[in-house]
């Protein structure tokens, strides 16, 4: 089994960053920070931790933000630092910086090389919107691919375990970034980039749709792939012009037949089912499916098939499995599966699902 993220903030990362910080500030009290950020840091989660060493070196810099930021930069210069001890000193600058936007952003720009600041870049958007947004416009210029990366998923709209930035949820600010970003050499750009517009698509479709086929006009030698991993929620909603983006006519295709291994699965099972589909006219076909009950469905990739012919039928077999996660719970009772071709529901057929 792997090892727990959270595991990965404890005694061995927190002298990795109490060694730079050492290193760049002779006064700075290093075996109390170990100590402090160190205490009780085995019953928190991860970001629970990465709070707890983050005050514990607030504690230990005692120092105004402006010079505590020189010495992050300098600890970052000096130290072995990754994202595991480096993470603390990114959220103490999003922490303590705020009055300080120059300063912090500095350190977050030396920081972020071993340690993502994607998350304390946020209450910086948030507060200076225009000021912050031109240093990030900066920042896609960068030669540092990390640099490059931070302008656009530090902006997200909808940046996984970031704080929410009201006016990133607009269309507008953030696409000079994209543009500038889109055929960046380094992949680690532009799968951020491809996050971006996706997150964008999910209140905005047609804007992303718009972007990304002005993207394929200008041309890149990597806009497709780009192209392929943005489009992937607009498939899954079924957005008409996502799938003709894809080479997809929306709603074509059928389900001649939809055949589950049982009507019952308990929890910790795996539904399994096949499906036959028969194409409406050659090309592509997205297969999708949703599982649903009251007050939820949620929508699975089933598979990507390239019809020869009209009336080609296609067969593919899945196994779906309820396994308890932590993220979500499952309760018992009736569901439907549904299956989507070509972004549009062809065929359902109701299971139940048991107690283990």
């Amino acid at each position: 089994m792997a090892q727990p993220l959270k595991e990965l903030i404890d005694t061995g990362s927190v002298r990795v960053l109490a060694d730079g910080v050492a290193t760049a500030w002779a006064p700075f009290p290093r075996d109390r920070f170990v100590a402090e950020a160190c205490a009780g840091l085995d019953g928190l989660e991860l970001k629970d931790r990465v709070r707890h060493v983050a005050r514990a070196l607030d504690a230990g810099l005692a120092l105004p933000f402006p010079r505590a930021a020189e010495v992050l930069r300098e600890a970052a210069s000096h130290a072995r630092l990754d994202m595991w001890s480096g993470w603390p000193a990114t959220e103490y600058v999003g922490l303590r910086g705020l009055d300080h936007l120059d300063e912090a952003m500095a350190a977050l720009a030396a920081l972020t090389p071993y340690a993502t600041g994607e998350f304390a870049v946020r209450p910086y958007l948030d507060r200076y919107r225009d000021d912050a947004l031109k240093v990030m416009y900066g920042w896609a210029e960068s030669p540092d691919e990390h640099l490059r990366r931070l302008a656009s998923e530090g902006s997200r709209p909808r940046l996984p375990w970031g704080s929410r930035v009201r006016w990133l949820m607009e269309p507008g600010p953030t696409l000079p970034i994209l543009d500038r970003l889109r055929d960046d050499p380094s992949e680690y750009v532009r799968r951020s980039v491809a996050n971006h517009v996706n997150d964008l698509a999910k209140d905005h479709p047609g804007v992303a749709v718009e972007l990304l086929g002005r993207w394929r006009s200008e041309g890149g030698s990597h806009v497709e792939k780009v192209l392929r991993h943005a489009v992937r929620g607009l498939l899954r909603a079924g957005h008409p012009g996502g799938l003709e983006l894809v080479g997809v006519t929306p709603g074509g295709g059928s389900v001649e037949a939809l055949v589950l291994d049982g009507e019952r699965v308990a929890v910790g099972d795996r539904l399994r089912f096949t499906v036959t589909v028969s194409a409406g006219s050659p090309g592509p076909l997205v297969l999708k499916y949703a599982v649903r009950r009251d007050g939820s469905r949620r929508v699975f990739h089933l598979g990507e098939r390239s019809a020869e012919v009209a009336g080609q039928v296609l067969t593919v077999s899945k196994s779906h499995s309820f396994r308890p996660v932590t993220t979500r719970t499952e309760p018992p009772g009736p569901r439907v599966l549904e299956i989507i071709v070509n972004g549009t529901v062809r065929a359902s057929a109701p299971f139940t699902l048991t107690e283990a």
